[in-house]
């Protein structure tokens, strides 16, 4: 096995998604992007978050399903200012644990973005 990484399939906002995610966190990058795919899908892309590797696929099929917050991305923060910005730019798609001190950590928020996807944001104590 040579590696293992995160995939996320988007319906037809994948491309907008990514460089969302990439406009919000520093040291992040798109480090490929194809748009010439198999047929049935827009696009296929790898980009990192902090080094963290993702793959990405936009998908013209409708299916029943999409992202669910029992697979989350897990973010430390390294600021009381970075956890507040993100949490305001990621929970878009709603609050599922609002931003708070939970005991475990300084500060902590688990949000859905506008496009589905989960975010657990921490700020250790």
């Amino acid at each position: 096995m040579s590696k293992a990484a995160p995939f996320l399939m988007f319906q037809g906002n994948g491309e907008e998604a990514i460089n969302f995610y990439i406009s919000i966190f520093e040291d992040s990058e798109i480090t490929s992007l194809n748009r010439e795919v198999p047929e049935g899908s827009n696009m296929q892309a790898t980009f990192k978050i902090k080094g963290q590797e993702f793959m990405c696929l936009d998908s013209n099929i409708n299916h029943k399903f999409t992202f669910t917050p029992s697979f989350s991305i897990f973010i430390t923060c390294d600021t009381e200012t970075e956890i507040d910005e993100l949490f305001e730019k990621l929970s878009e798609g709603g609050i599922l644990m609002p931003l708070g001190d939970y005991g475990f950590s300084k500060k902590f928020a688990w949000v859905n973005d506008k496009f589905g996807v989960s975010w657990q944001l921490n700020l250790p104590s």
